[in-house]
């Protein structure tokens, strides 16, 4: 008997719930140990701690660095060594990366005979942690999804201490159910907040930059002051520490300061990499942001004077220069006092 057209769009409405709501089961299933392998290439500062909460955790893993001996600690764990990002993605269901610029990220991805998009099976997934371009992250979205995969950008803000104690912020852009689908893996990094489409997690990563280095400017100028007015520094940062003054940059970097601690957990020729793509942003945008500027040309200085490996709270050397003091030697009498 044939069908009233009531039926029949009864059952074409069904049909198609049916259909959406299996799709978006396949796609919000969470990863787990039992069920995901996980490649992660870029074993630095910040993927070494990063990628070893995913192994305590159970994962089964396979890494690539370029340098092995950086990688060895990950090994000892029980990660599985590949030979290349291709090699990674090929043993792999989702692929993390975290590697220094934009061409490194680009080179890792998308080249096609040595990248992670040439290896990977369709349905897998790329995660970029690198704070990179957000044009480049559309890119490789797309590239992925030209192979039936996802990839999501997922820069990160919180430095070595962050990533070693798994409270890393996690700006990620992307579709958000698979967002959704690796929330298990990011909750072992930190907390993980969707900033909407492929390029907005890097656009946010941007802004937290931006943010970041106004700050860092302002502490340490707060410090050189506070050492030319005859304060005790440390005293100084301890009473600001709890007011509108304070912040996280104090808190990681303010005693690391003190204690001429310039060992990188992020480094400085990373963060002018960061600045300069906020700077070439905000001329698309015709945005200006005086402060930024201001801050990329202090770093610079840092780089200049060969101190691009020290770690972002080196720019005290810079005001320390400009002023011709040093937190180092007794503070000067405050002439007022």
């Amino acid at each position: 008997m044939p069908l009233s057209s009531l039926q029949f769009h009864s059952t074409r409405i069904f049909s198609t719930l049916l259909r959406r709501s299996m799709a978006t089961n396949a796609t919000t299933d969470l990863f787990s140990p039992t069920n995901t392998r996980v490649g992660w290439i870029g074993t630095g500062v910040m993927g070494r701690s990063m990628c070893g909460h995913l192994i305590k955790a159970g994962y089964t893993v396979t890494i690539f660095n370029r340098t092995i001996s950086k990688a060895q600690p990950l090994l000892d764990m029980g990660a599985r060594l590949a030979d290349s990002p291709h090699a990674v993605a090929s043993q792999s269901d989702v692929v993390f990366s975290i590697v220094g610029y934009p061409s490194d990220v680009r080179h890792v991805l998308l080249d096609s005979t040595t990248g992670v998009l040439s290896g990977l099976r369709p349905g897998g997934l790329i995660v970029d942690m690198t704070t990179s371009e957000p044009s480049l992250a559309r890119e490789i979205s797309s590239a992925a999804s030209s192979k039936h995969c996802a990839a999501i950008d997922a820069p990160v803000s919180g430095g070595d201490r962050g990533a070693k104690n798994g409270t890393l912020a996690i700006f990620a852009g992307g579709e958000e159910p698979a967002v959704n689908k690796l929330n298990p893996l990011f909750t072992l990094m930190g907390k993980v907040n969707y900033m909407g489409s492929s390029g907005k997690g890097q656009f946010a990563k941007l802004a937290n930059q931006i943010t970041i280095a106004s700050t860092m400017v302002g502490l340490v100028e707060g410090m050189v002051y506070a050492h030319k007015a005859g304060l005790n520094v440390e005293l100084f940062l301890n009473a600001i520490s709890t007011g509108a003054a304070g912040s996280k940059s104090l808190d990681l970097y303010g005693s690391r300061i003190l204690q001429r601690d310039f060992e990188p957990g992020f480094y400085v020729n990373h963060f002018i990499k960061d600045l300069g793509i906020c700077l070439k942003e905000c001329q698309s945008m015709g945005l200006c942001l005086p402060g930024l500027a201001l801050a990329q040309q202090l770093y610079l200085s840092l780089k200049a004077h060969g101190e691009g490996n020290l770690g972002t709270q080196a720019l005290i050397l810079v005001l320390e220069r400009l002023n011709n003091v040093s937190l180092e030697s007794p503070a000067a009498s405050n002439p007022s006092s």
